[in-house]
């Protein structure tokens, strides 16, 4: 058996050797822009060099409707009235941390109930999701009404948890009909639990999905739900997606 497995190796290398003469090194024909230059920050958590900061531990300068909020030691608390960004963002890269009450009150949709509105319609929701019942597609790192995560990777009460988002935002044609939906990737405290994941349309409580708005860019709000939950290193990334300046060499 050992002498016709070197054998064999013996008639292959050759051939494969020879194989490769005369090829030419194949090329896309398409002409890329360079990528440009990104300093990744110390740690995931910590914003790159292009990142816009919308929550860095002083101000919510950032956002509008913020009036209410409480900002101690470097954390914003939800103290009433939903807060929406100021800039409009289209497809995108967030990344955001919050706490749910360590004191447990509450259960179900009641309990450290917040929710991210990617362009103000389609929420990644935010809850308490440790030892906590309730719907499937309303759990933490569900898109509200429509996805369940694929795994519950929540932390406990009173913990410090992280949301990695990549979107994709919807794009329409000329005359406002869909071409092609929203998707989101969420990553929970590192663990994917939406892996580009189609989004349906907005994600209301009180109807079915459906794209009403054919905005390219719009803000991100973060949702008053009655609980006090808090929030820190909020950042995002604008990315571009559609990078249409790629031609064929003439």
């Amino acid at each position: 058996m050992l002498r016709s497995r070197v054998l064999l190796s013996g008639l292959c290398v050759p051939l494969l050797a020879a194989t490769a003469v005369g090829f030419q090194e194949w090329k896309s024909g398409i002409k890329w822009e360079e990528p440009k230059v990104v300093t990744p920050g110390e740690t995931a958590a910590d914003p790159p060099s292009d990142a816009i900061i919308l929550f860095g531990g002083t101000d919510l300068s950032a956002w509008e409707g913020a009036d209410k909020w409480k900002i101690e030691h470097g954390v914003a608390t939800v103290n009433g009235g939903t807060i929406k960004t100021k800039q409009s963002f289209g497809d995108c890269q967030v990344h955001l941390e919050f706490r749910s009450p360590a004191e447990v009150k509450g259960s179900g949709q009641g309990r450290g109930n917040s929710g991210l509105h990617l362009m103000e319609q389609y929420e990644v929701q935010i809850l308490d999701s440790y030892d906590n019942t309730t719907y499937y597609d309303g759990q933490a790192s569900s898109i509200y009404k429509q996805s369940p995560p694929l795994v519950n990777a929540s932390r406990p009460p009173g913990t410090w948890q992280t949301y990695d988002i990549l979107f994709e935002a919807p794009k329409f044609d000329e005359h406002g009909a869909l071409v092609r939906p929203a998707y989101v990737t969420v990553l929970h405290n590192g663990v994917a639990t939406q892996v580009h994941q189609e989004i349906l349309g907005g994600t209301a409580w009180h109807k079915p999905p459906s794209y009403d708005s054919k905005a390219e860019k719009a803000p991100m709000t973060l949702q008053w739900h009655n609980n006090p939950v808090s929030f820190r290193n909020i950042w995002v990334r604008e990315l571009e997606l559609d990078r249409g300046e790629q031609y064929p060499d003439a």
